[in-house]
């Protein structure tokens, strides 16, 4: 009776561990531990960004180049974080954010450009305005794939689908156990 006593106390006690709130103002890189296999809610401002799938067990952002009005909310409770960025300036602004390869993403956008390579895991990615790439990995591991664009183009080379106009969109389905969605307002969409 002890001993599952004391693995549920220590697992309970290393899960709480992993909680983290951060709020930093004009401040690059900044960094948090984050589980494997979680998921990650995105919230980002209009800029150039790229998200990147890594080995490590963390969560980072790091932009350049620094201005002192960005600021970067993290909170992460479990295998859940949430990211909130603002304050971006327009002029050749670039952020990278980096999370564990296996995690579920989802992220909004207003405008920019979005570029997301070597993650595995459901992805569900919007953008208002601009151009959203995405390295989707291998494409028998999602159940389902739907990208959109009111206004623009569908380039999905990895899913043999091309598209272009208004109001163009895809959806396929397969036996892999990933969901893919894919929507740009007015712009370009490119699953490779």
């Amino acid at each position: 009776m002890r001993t599952p006593l004391i693995v549920l106390l220590i697992t309970a006690v290393a899960s709480f561990a992993q909680d983290a709130k951060i709020d930093e103002l004009g401040k690059s890189p900044v960094e948090a531990k984050f589980v494997s296999g979680g998921r990650v809610r995105m919230d980002l401002c209009s800029s150039g960004i790229e998200i990147i799938g890594t080995d490590n067990p963390g969560l980072r952002v790091s932009y350049y180049p620094e201005r002192d009005q960005v600021r970067v909310r993290l909170q992460i409770s479990g295998d859940r974080a949430d990211l909130r960025l603002t304050g971006c300036t327009h002029n050749n602004f670039h952020v990278r954010i980096e999370i564990p390869k296996s995690s579920g993403l989802y992220v909004r956008m207003f405008a920019g450009q979005l570029d997301v390579n070597d993650v595995t895991g459901d992805k569900d990615m919007e953008l208002s305005f601009g151009q959203l790439n995405v390295d989707v990995g291998k494409t028998e591991e999602y159940a389902r794939v739907d990208a959109s664009v009111n206004s623009g183009q569908i380039s999905a080379s990895a899913f043999d689908v091309e598209k272009g106009g208004l109001f163009r969109s895809f959806d396929q389905r397969g036996k892999g156990k990933y969901r893919l969605h894919a929507h740009v307002g007015a712009g370009q969409v490119d699953l490779r």
